[in-house]
């Protein structure tokens, strides 16, 4: 076959292929152009999961009736002009494909009256094929209809998917918009369903509502708020709290300039922040702005506009993945601040109980604190005082309370001025050593204690072989290891924070975790993933008796230490039962 060049037509569909993959991506189109035209008020309608109809209504400046031909012309655009305004592009559409796109494979009406113009005009097109532009009735902004999708591509139209399947696309879709624009109200209907129905917010306090109705009524509550600044980059937002962790990635939103895009370095990012307090194979949510310079960034990378380039993808990357961790490094316990594992406590009593009133002119009753037993003292053995400088509590300060008893050798039971608290003893200790080995190994390295006799263990070949080749990470922990024959391990040095009786053990469970693939675990780098393994190992164990003295330090060390209502796992280290729940549970009022 000879080469040539390809007819309009074609071409049209060529190019629909990239950009129109389903109904949801004519939606997001047309969405996208109407934001861009200004719009404060959007409305989308479908029928039969968007292969019937997809109409969209705004409210924004219109095109004039002179411009409605060329919009629907190849490579027309009203956004950019020169290629430096395609390197500075600040608007979501810039390619002028989408409409001619959306045309050359469905019947599409476009109408529009600018808000100054005396009357509407539309134009039809249906598989390519332009009709006359004539008036029509209109209110100021666009309405554009696009019916029997696909009706003359019976390939493409063979990998549509279920109605219902289809019309969760455009749901996600739209929920993705409206979370990026928060001063915009949008309206989903399917048939005479209404799906969304998202006012425009006029006010910060009242962004929770829309995070509520996107992500779940309990986002807003289980959220950390984001705001930092470097330079010409800012980045804002909400990231869900670890506990509030999902199985699927399903509630991850990037927004760059307020374009919803989906980039591994971002998200790799926010991985990376995480990674010390998120259980593996769980997912964050979250809802992440960043605002750049926009000639730091490319968006002229894929024909869906869904990924984009930075000009300094490390400085980027560097710069999300601190200013994140900073914000996740605050989940310690604090006054008034939610229990690390809310929600974990329900009443069972009937609603019309647990919502007694108090009695009228009822007091408020409540039980006066026990004495906080002396803090500092723990043997040397279990709980090191951290090396940072401790967190002033007072009696009717303290987070976690003060320790009442110890319950089944697991938990201690504790009580604040809300109610009673219960701590997970080792999953606290073990975020406390980790962040105590992780500060000191930054300064000036973990401390270590010179054995006076060399400690022997007696292994088999290839585990001395591997400790011999990981012999970087044992000793940036404390370890000073060598190789007797074949297989006996020589212990000349080990952390000071290990009495000497429990060297072995630590050993063979240091071992029997590392060997586990590095892939299934939490922490990323090898040192971190080391350090968190020794922690979890020497932390204090179920069953082990502690005085109130010593869970009273551990409560208090728990309150100093970043990262503290999580343990390396991702686990919650602490729940609390305020009186009003304890109340509900014995329908006592108040």
């Amino acid at each position: 076959m000879p080469i040539r060049v390809l007819a309009g037509e074609l071409i049209d569909q060529i190019a629909a292929g990239e950009v129109i993959e389903r109904p949801a991506s004519v939606v997001k189109e047309l969405v996208e152009n109407a934001l861009d035209a200004g719009a404060t008020r959007i409305e989308v309608d479908v029928e039969r999961g968007g292969i019937g109809l997809i109409r969209v209504r705004d409210d924004g400046c219109g095109i004039p009736a002179e411009d409605l031909t060329l919009a629907l012309a190849r490579h027309a655009t009203s956004k950019i002009g020169s290629l430096a305004d395609l390197e500075a592009v600040s608007t979501l559409g810039f390619r002028g494909e989408a409409l001619p796109s959306i045309a050359s494979v469905a019947r599409l009406r476009l109408a529009s009256r600018p808000a100054l113009a005396p009357q509407g005009a539309e134009i039809r097109c249906e598989g390519g094929t332009l009709a006359a532009v004539r008036p029509a009735a209109q209110p100021p902004g666009t309405t554009v209809e696009v019916r029997d999708l696909f009706f003359n591509v019976p390939a493409r139209r063979k990998f549509v998917r279920t109605e219902a399947t289809e019309l969760g696309h455009i749901g996600a879709l739209l929920e993705r918009l409206a979370l990026s624009r928060f001063d915009v109200a949008f309206r989903l209907r399917s048939g005479t369903r209404t799906l969304l129905d998202a006012p425009a917010i006029d006010s910060a306090q009242r962004e929770a509502a829309r995070l509520a109705q996107v992500l779940g009524a309990d986002f807003p509550a289980g959220a950390l708020p984001v705001q930092h600044a470097a330079g010409p980059v800012m980045l804002s937002g909400w990231l869900g709290l670890p506990t509030r962790s999902r199985a699927q990635a399903d509630q991850q939103f990037w927004f760059v300039n307020g374009r919803s895009v989906r980039d591994r370095l971002l998200m790799n990012a926010v991985r990376l922040a995480y990674r010390d307090v998120l259980y593996h194979g769980r997912h964050a949510a979250y809802a992440l702005y960043l605002t750049l310079e926009p000639r730091l960034v490319d968006v002229n990378a894929h024909p869906a506009k869904l990924e984009v380039r930075f000009r300094d993808s490390r400085q980027i990357h560097e710069f999300v993945f601190r200013a994140l961790e900073r914000v996740l490094a605050a989940t310690r316990p604090q006054e008034g601040a939610a229990a690390a594992g809310a929600g974990a406590f329900t009443s069972g009593g009937p609603p019309s109980l647990t919502s007694m009133p108090p009695p009228a002119g009822a007091a408020p009753m409540s039980l006066p604190l026990a004495s906080a037993a002396a803090p500092g003292w723990v043997i040397a053995s279990m709980v090191a005082e951290a090396d940072g400088p401790r967190a002033q509590v007072t009696a009717g300060g303290m987070p976690l309370g003060t320790p009442l008893a110890q319950l089944h050798g697991a938990y201690i039971l504790a009580q604040n001025a809300d109610g009673l608290v219960l701590v997970d003893m080792h999953a606290g200790h073990e975020r406390v050593l980790y962040e105590r080995m992780k500060a000191e190994r930054a300064r000036h390295g973990i401390a270590s204690q010179q054995l006076l006799e060399p400690l022997v263990l007696e292994l088999k070949a290839h585990e001395l072989a591997r400790i011999i080749e990981e012999r970087a990470q044992w000793e940036a922990a404390g370890f000073e290891v060598d190789a007797l024959g074949d297989t006996r391990l020589v212990l000349r040095q080990v952390p000071a924070l290990l009495a000497l009786h429990e060297v072995p053990r630590i050993v063979a469970a240091l071992l029997a975790d590392l060997t586990l693939s590095t892939a299934t675990h939490h922490l990323e780098a090898a040192a971190d993933r080391f350090l968190g393994t020794l922690a979890c190992r020497s932390a204090i164990h179920v069953h082990r008796r502690l005085s109130l003295p010593e869970m009273d330090a551990l409560l208090r060390q728990m309150e100093a230490t970043e990262r503290a209502n999580q343990c390396n796992h991702g686990r919650p280290t602490w729940t609390r039962l305020s009186l009003q729940q304890l109340d509900q549970l014995f329908l006592r009022g108040r």
